[in-house]
């Protein structure tokens, strides 16, 4: 579907109070948030993106940043949690966000530790090919001990390629992944259903998920303390994050509209039902939207039911797998060379004790457990603030939501039409 070039008069106003409204919950306006600069986060922010604006909400209030340990450098690299969980991108990164940074700092701000935002901590620092994979895919690398402690693994695992170079040691495998979003995460405990955190699950809480990033990440000689755990995760579990307005469909999140949409409601704890359902009708295709306004919010409106409602194949829709909050275990194979690998990761041979071989760029949670049956296994990332923190997926293969719509399609041989996946892509930029 082309959208009319004219704007009526009705959508104007309504853009221009969105972009008033996000002035006024604005805050510092800061595109980047750099460890330990002080001052408040807002308990009601929003940060534009090409979209329109996300929002971050601090359901008890603004936070104080001087001294909290979220914000402050707890290692010896000058990183904190803030800086691989910016506000502007939703509580994760973008790779647009970290090219600028690049720009802005000549590769000096900490978010390029060698330690993990290089390719390989031995490659050049200065030179921005090290850190192509941050710097074009947003992915950190992260490193496992090989085997896992007390494990013995059900299948061997070989290097076939190794672009990175960082893949040479016998008692380590090397992986790259996207950053989780640090937000929304009392529906993510909720909603886990036993599974542990990251993309391979390997943190059995949030706690030791905090303390193994100011650890590794962070590189600090000593653990953080328990309070400054506590402090930690209390500001994690009442953060949200949500798109709060849209170029084309206005503010997102209105009186008597969906309950999932928007950060307000999330922090509310308003998503219920909705969440697996499309009653849209009565707010996205409401007698007062004209124009541009109009067409879009009923594209979205298509989309949502799409999500919830179309079947994939016999059994699953969109919506049966992918909890709009919530993350979950993929039961699938990510990416293998049969799938589309892409060239600029390493690729593994996993060779299982039954015979079976499985070609992949990322064993996922069999680097934890050695099982041969969570070979590829991924946590799913939230599908919130994705307008602000492109690009998608674990390994950041696509970069933009329609890429994301056409990767499935050609997987799942799902036949959308044109104008169906752009009501997906529609749907998804609000969340």
């Amino acid at each position: 579907m082309r959208y009319r070039l004219t704007i009526s008069l009705g959508a104007l106003v309504l853009l221009a109070a969105a972009a008033v409204q996000a002035q006024r919950y604005g805050g510092p306006g800061r595109t980047w948030w750099s460890s330990g600069q002080g001052g408040f986060l807002g308990w009601d922010e929003t940060f534009e993106n090409p979209d329109g604006q996300v929002g971050i909400v601090n359901k008890k209030g603004a936070v104080r940043t001087d001294g909290h340990p979220f914000f402050e450098s707890l290692g010896s690299n000058g990183r904190a949690c803030i800086t691989c969980h910016q506000p502007a991108n939703a509580m994760s990164v973008s790779a647009a966000s970290l090219r600028e940074r690049w720009e802005q700092t000549r590769g000096k701000d900490p978010v390029f530790a060698a330690i993990d935002g290089s390719n390989c901590p031995d490659l050049p620092q200065a030179d921005p090919k090290s850190h192509s994979l941050l710097l074009d895919r947003g992915l950190f690398r992260i490193e496992l001990a090989w085997p896992p402690a007390g494990v013995t693994p059900e299948f061997k695992i070989e290097v076939v390629r190794d672009p990175t170079g960082c893949n040479k040691r016998s008692d380590a495998i090397s992986v790259y992944r996207r950053p989780r979003i640090a937000a929304n995460l009392s529906y993510v405990v909720a909603g886990r259903q036993g599974f542990h955190f990251m993309a391979d699950g390997r943190e059995p809480s949030l706690e030791s998920q905090a303390a193994s990033a100011i650890r590794i990440h962070e590189q600090a000689a000593t653990p953080p303390s328990r309070e400054q755990l506590a402090l930690i995760v209390d500001f994690e579990s009442q953060v949200y994050t949500a798109q709060f307005a849209d170029v084309r469909a206005g503010l997102l999140g209105e009186k008597n509209g969906p309950a999932m949409l928007g950060p307000d409601n999330l922090a509310a704890g308003k998503l219920n039902s909705l969440e697996y359902g499309a009653p849209f009708d009565s707010f996205w295709r409401k007698p007062e939207a004209v124009g541009v306004q109009a067409e879009f919010r009923a594209s979205v409106a298509r989309g949502s039911d799409i999500f919830f409602e179309r079947k994939l194949n016999e059994s699953y829709t969109c919506g049966s797998c992918h909890s709009t909050v919530a993350s979950q275990i993929a039961a699938i194979v990510t990416n293998t060379s049969e799938r589309g690998g892409l060239e600029e990761l390493p690729l593994f041979r996993v060779t299982c004790d039954s015979g079976r071989i499985i070609h992949t760029q990322d064993p996922g949670r069999a680097l934890i457990t050695g099982k041969c049956s969570d070979v590829g296994l991924i946590v799913r990332q939230q599908l919130r603030g994705l307008a602000a923190r492109a690009p998608y997926f674990s390994n950041g293969r696509a970069r933009t939501l329609r890429d994301v719509v056409d990767i499935y399609e050609r997987m799942l041989r799902i036949g959308f039409s044109e104008s169906e996946k752009e009501d997906l892509v529609n749907f998804l930029r609000v969340l």
